[in-house]
């Protein structure tokens, strides 16, 4: 009963705090609606970028993968930082100069409607078929270990994980629909404090106990316990080789955090540059930080409870939480939990309406839709995909090296064939219209075709990076071939009158630089 008192009361405060701070928001138009009015500090885009990064299938998946494979999954956090800086240095600038609402605009922009069409298209489908349904089911995991749904309400496991996912998926989805990219934003700052909060107690409270009463000691006793589980250099026939970060690693990275519409939709609601770049480089910081959270508990888990859940590595993380915390603090670390889930779910449904309603919509369907419609629509998107994805959620379990890694290999067959295009568009001025949309659907068959059907025996990371150098090479011989399809469009013009660059951007992204090749030169010793 505490348990769920705590939880209760947790929940029902983020939600009044959004309400009351949204109470006299405008959200009847378009830029109030989908960014947030562009009036987003540098701290608030901080947090709400890693409350949708950071979410039940990190603290579950990524603590599942540590447990078995130790610290060489870090790669997927600390990488990160490194391509934060490159969208507060470079995409950024970019996106606010131009006055973007969605990513799938530049490609307009860049080079034609049909390619912005094609892309807009292929993000609707991922967000549905993979991140949705994964949050909600490993969100649903979590509650359900913690409460004891299904014993509690006399039904089966299976049962009590459909309800639960509805449960979350309802919540999560009034947060979208409603209250747009503010409410949104507001919600995750709260839920990131208290993540950063209570996901840091659960390993200090574990080295506290194992230590008695010292910290320092007790992370001492878990390192001696088995000290290869602390190394960051992943061998060839690891889950995250080290070469991979040279391969598709970066540029799955570069995707995510400076072309993902979900990430980098905080960045374009942001008062002026200066906001955005501190949003950016704040989040890499905090992407420094997580692994304590969403790394070390895995490993500690061993140490508890040694190969027992090897079959079952998502279970890890509930089963520690159970273990350290008395029922009145479960309560409150699940409704953090429950937080994370709902700012990644809330999020990706918010940039789905976005793009379904000014890329698909507006641009085929109804040109002539003012904001009030438009809004109206992306309220009606959000609506259908959270049904959706409830429905799919219950049927994600069993992948065999963990959710999160399953994840990751879903992402790939949408992430890399957009960033190749993206790239070229940025880097490449001969890249023809045509010659993007042909590298689109190859990229999209050649990894589907390797990874999915053929099953080619290398890390689906080397592939990544195999596809993207061969898109490259196909871009340039078709642009080469084919001069006459070159696009040259006028720029949007920018909305933004602020866009002086934050002072501390360069020395930050110095620091940020460096703290990561320090964080794989000590912990690669082992």
């Amino acid at each position: 009963m505490q348990t769920a008192l705590t939880f209760i009361a947790f929940t029902a405060f983020v939600a009044l705090y959004s309400w009351y701070r949204l109470r006299k928001e405008s959200l009847s138009s378009q830029e109030g609606y989908f960014l947030g009015g562009r009036s987003l500090s540098g701290w608030v885009i901080a947090g709400s970028m890693i409350l949708t990064n950071i979410s039940t299938e990190h603290l579950i998946g990524m603590n599942g993968s540590s447990y078995r494979n130790g610290f060489v999954i870090i790669g997927w956090e600390v990488t990160s930082a490194l391509a934060l800086v490159v969208a507060a240095l470079f995409f950024v600038p970019k996106y606010l100069k131009m006055g973007l609402t969605t990513i799938p605009e530049f490609l307009e922009y860049r080079f034609d409607a049909t390619t912005r069409t094609l892309v807009a298209s292929f993000l609707m489908i991922s967000f549905v078929v993979t991140l949705l349904p994964i949050v909600l089911y490993t969100g649903a995991l979590n509650l359900e270990s913690i409460f004891s749904i299904s014993e509690r309400l006399g039904v089966d496991n299976q049962t009590g994980l459909w309800i639960t996912v509805f449960g979350i998926g309802t919540i999560g989805s009034i947060y979208a629909i409603f209250g747009g990219l503010k409410a949104v934003a507001f919600s995750d700052s709260i839920n990131g404090i208290g993540l950063l909060i209570g996901g840091t107690a659960i390993p200090l409270i574990a080295l506290y106990q194992i230590g008695d009463g010292h910290i320092m000691k007790g992370f001492s006793e878990v390192f001696l316990h088995q000290p290869e589980k602390f190394n960051v250099i992943g061998s060839k026939d690891s889950v995250l080789p080290f070469e991979v970060l040279f391969t598709g690693l970066m540029i799955n990275q570069l995707y995510f955090w400076g072309m993902n519409q979900t990430i980098i939709q905080r960045a374009l609601g942001a008062k002026n540059l200066k906001e955005a770049q501190k949003g950016l480089l704040y989040t890499g910081v905090l992407k420094i930080i997580v692994p304590i959270i969403i790394i070390l508990p895995g490993v500690i888990g061993y140490y508890y409870f040694g190969d027992a859940l090897y079959e079952n590595q998502d279970m890890i993380y509930p089963e520690l939480i159970k273990k350290l915390l008395p029922s009145s603090f479960v309560g409150l670390f699940a409704a953090i939990v429950m937080g994370a889930v709902l700012s990644t779910f809330n999020s990706v449904l918010n940039s789905a309406a976005t793009i379904f309603s000014l890329d698909i919509y507006k641009k085929h369907l109804n040109a002539t839709a003012n904001d009030q419609k438009l809004v109206q629509i992306g309220k009606i998107t959000s609506t259908l995909l959270a049904l959706f994805a409830m429905l799919v959620a219950p049927l994600v379990v069993n992948a065999p090296e963990g959710l999160y890694q399953l994840l990751q290999q879903l992402n790939g067959i949408f992430f890399i064939p957009i960033a190749s295009i993206m790239l070229a568009g940025f880097f490449m001025k001969s890249v023809t219209a045509r010659a993007a949309k042909v590298a689109l659907i190859f990229g999209l068959v050649f990894y589907i075709t390797t990874t999915f059907i053929f099953q080619v025996d290398l890390h689906f990371v080397h592939l990544w990076g195999i596809e993207f150098v061969l898109n490259i090479a196909l871009m340039y011989i078709i642009s080469s071939l084919d001069r006459s399809e070159l696009n040259q469009p006028q720029p949007v013009s920018a909305i933004l009158s602020d866009l002086q660059p934050w002072k501390h951007t360069k020395v930050m992204s110095v620091i940020l630089c460096a703290v990561t090749v320090i964080i794989y030169i000590l912990l690669g010793q082992f």
